[in-house]
């Protein structure tokens, strides 16, 4: 996978040349028509919720302003509730089988938002102000909460086997993804973290869950176990390169795409995977990089660091070679989500758009 550089620095990771199967109008006709399907159904659910609970979400899916008032706001890429129907589709069903686990995957989704948005102080999300800044941590984490019960509730409703062989792959996620950010608080207090490591809490708190996304689908269609443990392992290790993607975006992306603060994880003091990697590496950047986050660890002025406090991190990090490292896990993760694809049973044309789905998780620039 190579990498552009635009003019802060920001990485566009990009892939190869090609022929892609799905060119890029079609993956977002697919996007798009996850958002379609599963809003109503989102919306529906979220009406269930007591005051202020309601308005909150609604908030959070950038329904209504911070007024109240009806908004066209950015609610995310829907990679989650695409990936969901057209599993339904991988077993000839129609894609409106899947909305129920579109739906539960990104209820889900969300309750992680508002948790990980509080616990990790994060001001900005999708270029407006958190939940628990406008509302406070209490709704944060009730309205997140909320959201997780619901998603378990709209499943089990359907009242059928296959509705709660379903279930039980989203709570196991669900599980997964709590694993995976109490991973992630724990390595931000340590100085060393290993690759391996990284990786496992990185596919426990995104693997997972874009692993049942693209399964729950199928399941609701009655796949076998089989089938649907394969379009896991695709789910999962698309979830691996979407997160390291979202790795280098986090230190090098351009905030007017990502809707945070320029250095974003270095700011948070995350162990992410270019962080990590070049911590691994050796050599003089390495150890000087060391030393610095060492010292950054107890420092109690951190807070107060310059952007060119942050840019020479992020530089030290680049020269040890923990960017291109992680360009290239992204690509890997990639390719080992496609392989999975071959290995089951699946119509030409759902194949194409998990392949195009994928890559453009690994080209996407926001």
């Amino acid at each position: 996978m190579s990498v552009s550089t635009g003019t802060r620095g920001e990485t566009v990771p990009t892939v190869p040349p090609g022929n892609p199967a799905v060119d890029t109008a079609d993956v977002a006709a697919l996007l798009e028509r996850g958002r379609a399907l599963t809003t109503p159904v989102m919306r529906a659910a979220v009406d269930r919720l007591a005051p202020p609970m309601d308005t909150v979400a609604a908030y959070h899916f950038g329904w209504i302003d911070a007024l109240g008032r009806p908004t066209e706001g950015d609610s995310g890429k829907a990679v989650r509730p695409a990936l969901a129907l057209i599993s339904a589709e991988a077993m000839g069903a129609a894609p409106e089988v899947g909305i129920p686990g579109a739906v539960a995957v990104e209820l889900v989704h969300n309750f992680s938002l508002l948790h990980d948005d509080l616990m990790d102080g994060d001001e900005q999300r999708r270029h407006r102000d958190t939940v628990w800044k406008v509302y406070g941590p209490a709704q944060a984490i009730l309205v997140g909460d909320a959201l997780s019960a619901l998603a378990n509730e709209l499943l089990l409703e359907l009242g059928t086997v296959e509705a709660g062989r379903a279930t039980r792959r989203l709570t196991t996620a669900n599980r997964k993804l709590i694993d995976g950010q109490a991973q992630d608080i724990s390595y931000e207090h340590r100085e060393r973290v290993t690759v391996e490591e990284c990786l496992e809490m990185e596919g426990n708190k995104t693997g997972a869950l874009l692993a049942c996304a693209a399964s729950i689908g199928a399941v609701l269609a009655g796949a076998d176990d089989r089938t649907a443990d394969k379009l896991e392992e695709y789910g999962y290790h698309l979830g691996l390169a979407f997160q390291a993607v979202d790795d280098l975006l986090g230190i090098w992306g351009d905030p007017d795409s990502t809707g945070k603060q320029t250095w974003s994880d270095l700011r948070q003091r995350k162990k992410s995977l270019p962080v990590v990697a070049a911590l691994a590496a050796g050599g003089p950047a390495s150890e000087r990089l060391g030393e610095l986050l060492a010292a950054d660890a107890k420092s109690t002025d951190f807070d107060s660091f310059s952007e060119a406090e942050f840019a020479a991190r992020a530089a030290l990090i680049e020269e040890a070679g923990g960017r291109d490292w992680t360009s290239q896990e992204a690509r890997r993760q990639h390719e080992i989500a496609v392989r999975a694809l071959h290995e089951v049973d699946l119509p030409a044309r759902v194949r194409d758009q998990l392949t195009a789905l994928a890559d453009f998780v690994v080209v996407r620039k926001r």
